[in-house]
């Protein structure tokens, strides 16, 4: 690893990255527009700029340059020796600060990015507190770019980070910069509206409020909202997400760095895919069927229920007559639970994986360049099937596939099934549903109400992926930790609450408890794919 001094102090960092790159990660605040990791280096914002030691080049003795040099462009090499800590650094970044301001509108009060904007916080931290400018100010209309994006060229400094992140990362390069100079703006080419699938990152990546996400304008201010770290529940890529939220509401999701997986993207499926969460025709109380009445009792009765009617079955019918059909939405924890329950009534119950939701193929990003894969996004639109294969091979016992636990069931051969939804949209195949009239004694675990919650004899509501804790196995089989954000919906109880129950797990329901239960036959399950922090002053 490369050793550089910066202010005085050595830093050791890592080979081939930019000095910026290296002090940020160090915790070094230097202010920067243009730079991201992420994308291609132009050193247009001219913030980060730097001293930088060379060689004197008439005594050969190294000596601080009598220019800046930009720190994002400038790479790292052992000896190197800069500051940022000086008048003359000071100072530009004062100029630099002066000129983004020149045409700024003063619309802070009503701005979306109040709050997280870089424009603010350099200008309070690096600025001046007075412009000098007296002229009239450039004005710039609004500009509708996409169907979920809007432009406020006002607000733009510029920095061409939405330009390259269209070119490089999805390859579609529907945005560009027009005219020169003074007179220079973000626009979409005629015709070509900014529509590609991971078009929301351009909101993210601008550092200021120029580019604003429809879905969230004008919803909530980012003051208010608490952040979560979860993982995408939309396909099997398994990215690493901030779930942001306020009094028990998602608003937003917006991508977490988790190098590997999605680095610093995530496309709009999975952005704008959780609104089924807040869907008012969720279930949302535990009904029991006894004969032509139902009724609604108290979530502690549920174990009990559970487990009574179905030592009832086994004891009049035999442990085979029980079925488990877990759902590749459950969590690692929620499905080892239930899979240790099924199986300490019923030995020799079939259990089976339900239908894997598939769209289409998989779609990979940059398009049409022939650069390397930057981005994919998976058609198995489920994100934990490996995770529940990875429980069920543990199991032991009678292990199924669904079209033959399917058949079982249609012929009659189950008394009593567990059968676990959860899933985003209806999700019910033709067969299954025909073969739920065959089986007297339904348990249905799921969202929303259908043909298999009018088939049950109980029907147990279950959360979204927002409201629970766990873990989910990513198509690379990286096992990644999620946390709940939101309480359960008003008349719910998280999953593994009530699942642990029925296992008598003492204490409150933990999932990082279960996991380390899980560990002691499932090793696997004892390392964990946690994505690293950001550097403090990165964005």
């Amino acid at each position: 690893m490369a050793k550089i001094i910066v202010d005085g102090k050595t830093l050791e960092c890592r080979d081939k990255v930019p000095v910026l790159q290296a002090v940020l990660e160090a915790g070094w605040d230097v202010p920067h527009y243009c730079y991201h990791p992420g994308l291609s280096v132009v050193a247009s914002c001219r913030l980060c700029l730097m001293e930088m030691k060379m060689p004197h080049p008439k005594t050969k003795e190294m000596d601080w340059a009598p220019k800046l040099f930009p720190s994002c462009q400038t790479p790292v090499k052992d000896g190197l020796e800069v500051r940022f800590d000086s008048d003359a650094v000071r100072s530009n970044q004062k100029h630099c600060m002066e000129y983004f301001l020149l045409n700024h509108p003063l619309d802070c009060p009503v701005c979306d990015q109040a709050g997280e904007c870089y424009l603010q916080d350099y200008s309070l931290k690096f600025g001046h507190s007075t412009s000098r400018m007296v002229e009239a100010k450039n004005k710039n209309p609004k500009k509708d770019v996409g169907s979920k994006t809007l432009l406020y060229q006002d607000r733009c400094v510029m920095c061409s980070r939405c330009v390259r992140f269209c070119s490089e990362v999805a390859g579609t390069g529907e945005l560009c910069i027009v005219n020169r100079g003074s007179r220079a703006e973000i626009d979409v080419f005629p015709g070509i509206p900014l529509e590609n699938a991971l078009q929301g990152n351009v909101v993210d990546i601008c550092p200021v409020g120029s580019l604003l996400d429809k879905d969230f304008l004008m919803d909530q201010r980012v003051w208010l909202l608490r952040e979560a770290e979860s993982i995408c529940a939309g396909c099997s890529q398994g990215c690493a997400i901030h779930i942001d939220h306020n009094e028990g509401q998602v608003w937003r999701l917006k991508p977490r760095y988790n190098p590997g997986v999605n680095d610093w993207w995530i496309c709009d499926e999975g952005r704008f895919g959780w609104k089924y969460a807040h869907d008012p025709k969720r279930l949302n109380r535990l009904q029991v069927r006894r004969g032509a009445e139902i009724k609604s009792p108290d979530w502690s009765e549920l174990p009990d229920i559970v487990r009574v009617r179905l030592k009832q079955v086994v004891a009049s019918e035999g442990p085979d007559k029980v079925g488990g059909l877990l759902s590749p939405f459950m969590a690692c924890e929620e499905a080892w639970l239930l899979v240790r329950f099924i199986r300490s009534i019923a030995p020799q119950a079939m259990l089976a994986m339900g239908p894997i939701p598939v769209s289409g193929e998989d779609e990979t990003f940059p398009k049409g360049n022939g650069a390397p894969v930057r981005f994919t996004i998976r058609a198995e639109k489920c994100p934990n099937r490996r995770g529940v294969e990875m429980i069920l091979k543990d199991a032991g016992g009678t292990v199924g596939a669904f079209d033959d636990w399917v058949k079982k069931a249609a012929e009659g051969g189950f008394s009593a099934a567990w059968i676990t939804g959860g899933y985003p949209q209806a999700w019910l195949t033709p067969e299954l549903e025909k073969s739920l009239g065959k089986i007297p004694m339904v348990f249905a675990h799921d969202m929303f109400p259908g043909k298999l919650t009018e088939a049950a004899t109980v029907v147990i509501p279950s959360c979204s992926w927002a409201e629970r804790s766990g873990c989910f196995v990513n198509i690379d089989g990286k096992i990644q930790p999620f946390d709940a954000s939101i309480p359960p919906l008003e008349g719910c109880q998280r999953d593994g609450n009530y699942l642990a129950a029925m296992n008598e797990v003492p204490g409150l329901y933990s999932a990082a408890r279960i996991r380390e239960m899980m560990a002691e036959k499932m090793p696997q399950f004892g390392n964990l794919h946690v994505a690293p922090p950001m550097p403090a002053h990165a964005h």
